[in-house]
């Protein structure tokens, strides 16, 4: 690792070891669900950045996640760990099962296809009751506990989510510089060159949606042991939607942007609701500028302007 790099991570990391603990409880909390949300929208921005694909099914994922880790816990007296493998174990298989037919769609199609799973996904969580309870949902789910350790308050679970997170980063960060994600790219910017050079972009697709799908399961075990409750309230296509904008926002092909965008989409709306009624419109206009005025997303966006000034200096020179 080269000094240039230690001079701005050990302040970063100093920083974020301190945090929970001089900021109020409201706002360790919202740091807890800005470390979930970037869990579930690495997957969102694989799939986007690197393979073309818009995702609106994320939610699903999210909620099978949160209810495994619930009836496992609550229902079946199960330890926390078989709830989170639970619910990886049956998110992957099915994004695998429903993954091989829905992406031989292209574009808009493929957005469809997944955003109307979305809709089947919220709809059976409403209808199974007997399993998901319904909107009146699961109560009572258990603070994790790590070796006697009892994540019972932010501050505390801020840093169990957050070496997540990290540890999903690391994952999507080999899967990108290694020969997968060189495929991956080749497929996104040219999918009959990809196919011409005899790679299976069928099998390829797959694979990245079940990564995704893993990711967005292990999120909603996140919510479910920090929220202590779940309902179908919280698993809803607007969930998968949300899930979408932090990628588009942060910058999609950027591991760095997911963390931008997180806590765009969680800090935002949260600052703006101080202002009234008004601060659902003054959202979505925030979400269009960025948009419009930066389609590479914030992270993009900063890095065009470094280099900008960069070049100024250097012509100055």
């Amino acid at each position: 690792m080269n000094p240039r790099t230690l001079l701005w991570l050990v302040p970063c990391l100093i920083v974020w070891a301190v945090l929970p603990f001089v900021v109020p409880r409201n706002i360790a909390d919202l740091l807890v669900f800005t470390g979930i949300y970037t869990v579930a929208g690495l997957g969102i921005g694989l799939l986007l950045g690197h393979c073309g694909i818009v995702n609106l099914a994320q939610a699903t994922f999210y909620g099978l996640g949160a209810y495994a880790s619930a009836y496992c816990t609550v229902m079946m007296g199960l330890p926390s760990i078989v709830g989170f493998l639970a619910g990886a174990a049956i998110s992957m298989a099915l994004a695998y099962v429903i993954g091989r037919p829905i992406l031989r769609l292209t574009g808009y199609f493929l957005a469809l296809g997944t955003l109307a799973l979305s809709a089947i996904a919220s709809a059976l969580f409403f209808e199974w009751d007997w399993l998901t309870g319904g909107t009146l949902g699961i109560g009572g789910i258990p603070k994790l506990d790590l070796f006697g350790f009892l994540l019972d308050r932010p501050s505390r679970y801020y840093f169990f989510v957050w070496i997540v997170a990290f540890a999903c980063m690391a994952v999507a960060h080999n899967l990108i510089d290694s020969r997968t994600g060189l495929m991956l790219r080749a497929m996104r910017d040219s999918s009959t060159a990809a196919a011409a050079l005899s790679i299976d972009l069928q099998a390829l697709r797959t694979k990245v949606f079940v990564v995704c799908a893993l990711f967005g399961s292990l999120a909603g075990s996140l919510f479910a042991h920090h929220a202590s409750f779940v309902s179908t309230q919280s698993f809803t296509v607007d969930r998968s939607i949300s899930f979408l904008l932090i990628p588009v926002i942060g910058g999609a092909t950027s591991i760095p942007g997911i963390v931008v965008g997180a806590l765009f989409v969680t800090f935002l709306p949260e600052l703006l609701s101080k202002l009234g009624d008004i601060h659902q419109i003054l959202f979505g206009l925030a979400l269009v500028a960025v948009v419009v005025l930066m389609p590479e997303g914030l992270v993009g966006a900063f890095a065009k302007l470094r280099t900008r000034f960069a070049r100024k200096g250097g012509s100055h020179g």
